[in-house]
């Protein structure tokens, strides 16, 4: 039996590349999107044709807790749990309105506590399970001019480790993936210079493939289990 995985933000950029990923590997799949319900169709019949595996495809606003708890209406197996929906916000915090706070607040980190709530007990029934939070660098050391994003990505980070924790008697390995520039949509809302002048920042002279960055969860899940609270940093040298 293919052990399953919920994976949030999946439609494209590294949600779409883990789902590939864990794919070639023969999980079945609970993938989420938020607006582009035709592209996650793709994807889900894309993979169910190609791999030995079950895909199902939900559209759910992961910053809401009434579409997560429908969500997991349709789930009641889970083996593990990708927290990888985000969104980002670029611009002065004076300048920045409480709705588009919340918004980056509670896509980012609330959502981890709509999604962990539902497959905790889950993985409990089994006393195993695994549970992969994508953050990033920002969460470390914080950005200027993304507050909102850096704040909650700091959250993503504590979250982690609290839970890690807490389901440790249990089997449960919590662990998260602290991203630098990753090159995805995400990054369309800079110009080719100010992309450039980022580049020139990182050791590795690049920005990260979202191939790598699901190779790199694949890793971690391929991990013993006594490896849980870590937050494992690819950044190509940058931090």
């Amino acid at each position: 039996m293919n052990k399953r995985v919920l994976i949030t933000g999946a439609s494209r950029g590294i949600g779409e590349a883990i789902a590939r990923k864990l794919a070639e590997n023969h999980y079945d799949l609970y993938l989420t999107c938020k607006k582009s319900e035709k592209k996650l169709l793709a994807l889900a019949e894309h993979l169910e044709q190609e791999y030995p595996i079950k895909v199902n495809a939900f559209l759910c606003d992961m910053s809401k807790s009434t579409d997560v708890d429908n969500l997991f209406r349709e789930i009641d197996h889970l083996d593990v749990l990708i927290n990888n929906a985000g969104i980002s916000h670029v611009g002065l915090l004076s300048e920045m309105t409480p709705e588009e706070w919340h918004r980056v607040i509670n896509t980012n980190l609330s959502s981890m506590f709509y999604t962990s709530r539902h497959a905790i007990p889950m993985m409990l029934k089994k006393h195993s399970g695994k549970i992969i939070n994508i953050s990033s660098v920002w969460g470390n050391v914080g950005a200027s001019m993304e507050v909102a994003y850096s704040a909650s990505k700091g959250g993503v980070n504590s979250f982690t480790k609290a839970l890690a924790k807490e389901l440790a008697p249990s089997n449960i390995q919590v662990n998260a993936l602290s991203l630098g520039v990753i090159d995805t949509d995400m990054n369309r809302i800079f110009t080719d210079e100010e992309k450039q002048l980022l580049i020139s920042e990182i050791p590795a002279d690049r920005m990260g493939k979202a191939s790598e960055a699901a190779d790199m969860v694949y890793s971690i899940l391929q991990m013993p289990s006594y490896t849980t609270g870590q937050i494992f940093t690819m950044d190509g040298g940058w931090q």
